[in-house]
């Protein structure tokens, strides 16, 4: 979170740190569940084990202890909730038969005494994944460790169990999400690329975790050949998904694709580095479902076919949907501070961050900002 003055007049960074996230892509996660239901808040025993990837400086693990730990609500889903508990307050303290009384009374009660009720899960497990270092938060295990290199997958999945046992579908992941990038270039079609190739060992590790039935959430870049990925990840998830929150700038190309309904492919486990690679002794054609169809041709090129897809049988679309209220802050917008605004400190400064050593060096040699010594007067005037 920087302090330019773009930065001031954005929404959701002030937001941020006045709700004390550590970065403002916290509501991009809260709006993806309000569309999504990714915590299952009906069933909350099919949401307890969840894994974070490129989790640094923590702003989307910090949603998940604050939702599935302490049992917090946010967005839509609190404002419901609190007006649920108002109505029953009103209701409750209200004797009058009257109803102009009864009008009255509801009137006169406070809408701070509805307060959200926590609601804390059992037996939950996040395991949070970046290189980087991130400052420490309630009920999360942090790993330091690369997700692109196969040695992260033994160090993940004893972080999630000491027993854990593949076979044991218990001990597996209900959810796997993911908002890592790279420095982007400003060269869009090279970033795409490597963000694709990002986004795949987030998948192969996904799946090597993943239970039957689970859910997939990473970011994407959207590009000329981005219904490729779609089609790939349909063949091991009945539903895919792609969501652009509305805290998420309309100018960025970044989405999310959302994966639901994890379905394992027999006799095959990817392997990091190239996830979707299929072994050259494996059959020549694969269907996992009767409307999907996958061969491999002799010159390794992959096609797709879909039966109830009119087009193109080698191209699937995915749904866009854009998630948050319209209601709801315009990130793209630039809103006028109000009088008195005192700009506040980020919520967590980086721990590690590749720039600190850069920038001691220029507050010794030059000052914070630029040379400031050995100026003569003249030149002040």
């Amino acid at each position: 979170m920087g302090k330019s003055s773009k930065d001031k007049r954005d929404a959701y960074y002030r937001l941020a740190k006045e709700q004390n996230w550590r970065a403002r892509s916290a509501f991009k996660l809260i709006q993806i569940d309000e569309q999504f239901d990714l915590f299952s808040y009906a069933d909350p025993s099919k949401c307890t084990r969840v894994v974070d990837l490129c989790a640094a400086p923590g702003s989307w693990s910090q949603v998940l202890s604050r939702i599935l730990i302490k049992g917090e609500s946010f967005g839509r889903r609190a404002w419901v909730e609190k007006m649920e508990q108002f109505r029953n307050h009103a209701v409750a303290d209200s004797s009058e038969t009257n109803v102009e009384d009864l009008a009255k009374t509801t009137n006169t009660l406070n809408l701070e005494r509805a307060t959200s009720e926590l609601k804390p899960r059992q037996n939950v497990k996040i395991v949070a994944i970046d290189l980087q270092p991130m400052a420490p938060l309630d009920g999360i295990v942090q790993l330091k460790a690369d997700i692109t290199h196969p040695s992260t997958v033994p160090l993940l999945l004893k972080a999630i169990d000491p027993d854990f046992d593949e076979h044991n579908e218990t001990h597996r992941v209900d959810l796997v999400i993911s908002d890592g990038a790279p420095d982007v270039t400003g060269l869009h079609d090279l970033d795409i690329y490597v963000q694709s190739q990002l986004l795949y060992s987030a998948l192969a590790l996904a799946m090597k975790v993943l239970r039957p039935g689970g859910k997939f959430v990473a970011k994407i870049f959207r590009g000329r050949n981005v219904d490729i990925i779609f089609a790939q990840l349909k063949l091991v998830f009945e539903r895919v998904h792609i969501a652009k929150p509305r805290s998420s700038r309309a100018s960025s190309i970044e989405a999310f694709v959302v994966c639901e309904g994890y379905r394992p492919l027999k006799d095959w486990t990817p392997e990091l580095g190239d996830a979707l690679k299929i072994p050259q002794s494996s059959t020549t054609q694969y269907t996992p479902s009767d409307k999907q169809t996958r061969r491999l041709r002799g010159d390794g090129v992959v096609e797709l076919s879909f039966e109830d897809e009119e087009s193109d049988p080698q191209r699937w679309i995915a749904p866009f949907l854009a998630c948050g209220d319209l209601s709801a802050w315009d990130a793209d917008a630039t809103y006028k501070l109000p009088e008195g605004h005192t700009s506040l400190d980020p919520v967590q400064p980086p721990t590690a961050p590749p720039y600190k050593e850069a920038l001691e060096r220029r507050r010794i040699e030059s000052g914070a900002y630029g040379k400031t010594k050995g100026r003569s007067k003249q030149a002040v005037t």
